[in-house]
């Protein structure tokens, strides 16, 4: 079968495809004829060698941690019924790039009729983690919320799950084309961070007090100037550092300005909800409330034009491998 493996760390030119024997499933595992990988920010840190929260793979290591596809071998101890249904599997950290790969039972999550595998796949990844930081973040109506990289996976869910919570949104990203989606999601403000005065219009639109709730998933510069004007009271939630540093914040200065900090150390206890987290987001998107934004596929053999579309900023919403 075909895969793209890392043989060494860098640029996405790291991204080698190449073969492999078919996976065979021990006891307890299936192996899922793959449709759709799913990408992540940090898988492409991983592939550079720098990502500094995940273990270090062994080269030579296939990445892809999400699949989607039809099962179509089950090992001992699984159901012969699981065989052909459609299904999101987790791999682990790797795997997921290539035409099949190998999932425990246990990790498996059966794909509603109607939804399509990409938007399942998005819905799954992006949509859990959105829906678990608006619930952390206790959105209430008539809240100013700032979301930061407003055009990504996860910042395009957080601006619906907010408007769904009657707030009035900000969304916040860099160049027109992203400026433009942000705008099509229906936010009250729209801002470039990448302009000087992007402060003082978000600012300006919360009637100088701020936004009640911001949620960072840039950190660096941007993410220290959107915890500096948030609002008393309010809660700046830490999700991602696409500029390459978290936000870190003394707890003494956010006890000084009475803002609750919610950590990018949340993520970690996100696991056990994912399924029940999918599940709620894929019936919002089956009743109209939210839909995932996927900006761009690519085939398998694109992979590396798929991490550099990522990693240069370009891509907007879900950037997902179709196989």
């Amino acid at each position: 079968m075909r895969v793209v493996q890392v043989t060494q760390f860098g640029g996405p030119q790291a991204l080698i495809l190449g073969e492999a024997l078919d996976p065979v499933p021990g006891p307890g595992q299936v192996v899922v004829e793959v449709a759709v990988a799913g990408m992540t920010f940090v898988e492409t840190q991983i592939r550079r060698g720098v990502d500094r929260w995940h273990e270090r793979p062994r080269l030579p290591y296939v990445p892809g941690g999400l699949v989607a596809g039809r099962v179509g071998t089950v090992g001992e101890r699984v159901d012969p019924e699981w065989l052909g249904r459609r299904v999101i599997a987790r791999t682990g950290e790797t795997g997921g790039f290539a035409e099949r790969a190998v999932a425990a039972f246990g990790d498996l999550f059966p794909v509603p009729g109607g939804l399509g595998l990409p938007e399942a796949v998005a819905l799954y990844s992006d949509g859990s983690t959105a829906l678990g930081l608006a619930e952390n973040a206790r959105i209430a109506s008539g809240d100013w919320v700032l979301v930061e990289a407003a055009a990504g996976g996860v910042g395009s869910l957080l601006v619906q799950l907010a408007a769904v919570a009657g707030a009035r949104v900000i969304g916040a990203a860099r160049g027109s084309r992203k400026l433009e989606v942000v705008r099509e999601l229906g936010v009250d403000v729209v801002v470039d961070y990448s302009e000087a005065d992007w402060v003082e219009r978000v600012l300006d639109a919360t009637g100088g007090a701020g936004p009640d709730v911001v949620f960072d998933g840039v950190g660096g510069q941007i993410g220290r100037a959107a915890f500096e004007m948030t609002a008393r009271g309010g809660r700046f939630s830490v999700h991602g550092a696409a500029s390459g540093d978290v936000t870190l914040v003394d707890p003494e200065e956010a006890r000084r300005r009475g803002v609750d900090v919610i950590g990018i150390g949340q993520l970690s206890s996100f696991r056990p909800n994912v399924a029940r987290w999918a599940q709620r987001m894929m019936s919002q998107a089956a009743a109209g409330l939210v839909r995932p934004i996927i900006g761009q596929t690519f085939p398998l053999e694109q992979a590396a034009d798929a991490h550099a579309a990522i990693e240069n900023r370009t891509a907007v919403g879900k950037t997902l491998l179709l196989i």
